[in-house]
């Protein structure tokens, strides 16, 4: 099972929950002393030391709660309830006593450790906890009621594994619902479906901390199946894209299609119930053995120590996606995958459905556009070619204007083949020799150079794998960066840098500035924008005097 990391004081929420935590060690220690103060007699004979430990452990918690209230740095909360752990044992043993109540402090520690660090952590400290008060009791009492130890370290390891157990399934659901936001919102339109997709994988591999993610699709009426693998190597993360024919894809379709599978490589042949391939099976919600042969012959193929598999629902075909891991995985593992692909994958298609509106609409309106610049520009220049032909044919042999008619006419229809080639590649959507991104943001630069005088310069480092939407979404950001050099400053130059790198599109957007100072500020505009498209904006200084807009756009 798969857990959430502890809170860290820069996360939403968790300087509150570190501080509430704090609050609550001073509260108890707080009121045990002052318990101790009132009614000495309540924790047995007391010694120097006893009242030495338990004035030390309050201001250890004052100190703490201090520490935590001005924002300062605190030591890891993994080590404060182990050292936690530490003082009630001392306590504990400097109380001893059949009628001593103290052992419940150890639920303050088994508490904070399960929910910030899961049910491992959790039953850890349960056991470290009953057995230092089973140890320190016997230790510090002699004449110690056997029976009522044992029904208080037994009482102890039940309610500690329970709460472990509970505060464990609350952080995996928050880190579940974590992951369901992540792949919903990864589902932009703007993003295209390709990109969409290998951003669900390499965030359902990262979450399983799997070695690789593949997933695997075919359409209906095709007999072609696409795959998709995420992989993790020394290097960094691959991304491959292949298609299969039936037979290359059948070793990855071992499983019924609409069947949960996991599989883990047992443990040896002395147990072979431990391990194999299991399918779930929906209506009764049992777990059935399945052909190990074949989840064996397929994680050797994988070279996987355990994976899971699930079904995707989709409506116009089928696939599975699978986790490959070096580890164990578990039922609740191959349970939450089928989560995964039932919240992605139906909006996925859902964007691909809209992108194929799109491109007809698109196309159509080609059609549209092609015919109305046919009409409207190139049979007025046909006419005026035919004009000039006709003024030529009534001019005399010896007319000085011929040649010049002669080039009109030869003009004249250049620009008539230029227009209709321009037609023609416009209605069949042909793709030019570079990105129009690239060639509208030259054009956009050129015309600020032309009527305001202001240069600036276009640098494009690398490839950007960014598609149409997402193209003319970073179109909108530069063309507003250009048009607010020209408004809000008095610069003659600037530059304009795009460059792909990490997963990210870097856009930066200069201009020199004369002022000795420039205050701090952030165009709403682009900000808002950036923020759209699940990105960040922010506005840098240089030492020469520059300014800079930098944007970072995940795609």
């Amino acid at each position: 099972m798969k857990l959430d990391p502890p809170l860290k004081s820069g996360l939403p929420g968790a300087g509150m929950d570190t501080t509430m935590v704090n609050g609550m060690r001073l509260l108890l220690s707080s009121a045990t002393l002052l318990t101790l103060f009132i009614d000495p007699e309540s924790a047995g004979k007391l010694s120097k030391i006893t009242w030495l430990i338990f004035s030390a452990y309050t201001m250890h918690s004052l100190l703490l709660y201090v520490l935590a209230v001005l924002g300062l740095s605190l030591p890891q909360d993994i080590l404060l309830y182990w050292l936690d752990v530490a003082w009630y044992a001392l306590i504990v043993f400097s109380t001893s006593s059949h009628n001593t109540l103290f052992f419940l402090f150890f639920f303050f520690a088994i508490l904070t450790s399960s929910f910030q660090r899961g049910f491992e952590e959790g039953a850890r400290v349960t056991l470290a906890s009953a057995g230092l008060f089973a140890a320190t009791a016997l230790f510090g009492e002699t004449d110690a009621e056997l029976s009522r130890l044992l029904l208080r370290t037994t009482f102890l390891l039940a309610l500690g594994y329970m709460i472990a157990y509970w505060g464990g399934s609350a952080i995996t659901q928050r880190s579940h619902l974590a992951l369901l936001r992540d792949v919903s919102q990864l589902s932009n339109p703007r993003f295209g479906v390709d990109q969409t997709i290998t951003s669900v994988l390499e965030k359902t591999r990262s979450y399983f901390n799997g070695r690789s993610c593949l997933l695997i699709m075919q359409d209906k009426g095709t007999r072609v199946w696409s795959l998709r693998s995420v992989l993790q190597t020394a290097t960094g993360v691959v991304h491959t894209n292949s298609l299969l024919s039936d037979d290359a894809a059948s070793p990855l379709l071992a499983f019924p299609h609409d069947k949960i599978a996991l599989y883990n490589q047992p443990a040896g042949p002395w147990l072979p119930w431990i391990g194999g391939a299991r399918m779930l099976e929906p209506d009764s919600g049992r777990w059935l053995r399945h052909d190990d042969a074949a989840g064996a012959r397929l994680a050797e193929l994988l070279e996987a120590h355990a994976f899971i598999s699930a079904p995707l629902p989709l409506r116009n075909g089928k696939g599975r996606i699978f986790i490959v891991s070096a580890t164990s995985m578990s039922k609740t593992d191959a349970l939450f995958l089928s989560h995964i692909g039932a919240q992605a994958f139906p909006v996925i298609e859902n964007i691909n459905l809209l992108d194929r509106l799109a491109s007809q609409a698109a196309s159509r309106e080609r059609e549209k556009i092609a015919r109305d610049l046919h009409d409207t520009a190139v049979q007025p220049y046909i006419g005026l070619r035919h004009g000039l032909a006709a003024l030529r044919n009534e001019a005399t042999p010896g007319n000085p204007l011929l040649p010049e008619l002669e080039k009109l006419i030869i003009m004249s229809g250049q620009v008539i083949a230029d227009l209709r080639s321009y037609a023609r590649t416009f209605k069949n959507g042909q793709v030019q020799s570079e990105p129009e991104l690239l060639v509208a943001l030259r054009r956009q630069a050129t015309q600020i150079r032309e009527f305001y005088g202001i240069d600036i310069a276009l640098q494009i480092e690398g490839d950007l794998h960014i598609n149409d939407r997402l193209a003319a979404e970073v179109f909108q950001i530069v063309n507003e960066g250009m048009s607010n050099i020209r408004k809000h400053t008095s610069a003659r130059h600037g530059a304009v840098k795009l460059t792909c790198v990490q997963g990210a599109l870097h856009i930066s957007i200069d201009n020199e500035c004369a002022a000795a100072h420039v205050p701090d500020f952030l165009p709403d505009s682009l900000a808002e924008r950036a923020a759209a498209l699940g990105g960040t904006a922010r506005v840098t200084h240089s030492m020469l005097g520059n300014t800079s807009v930098q944007i970072e756009i995940p795609i």
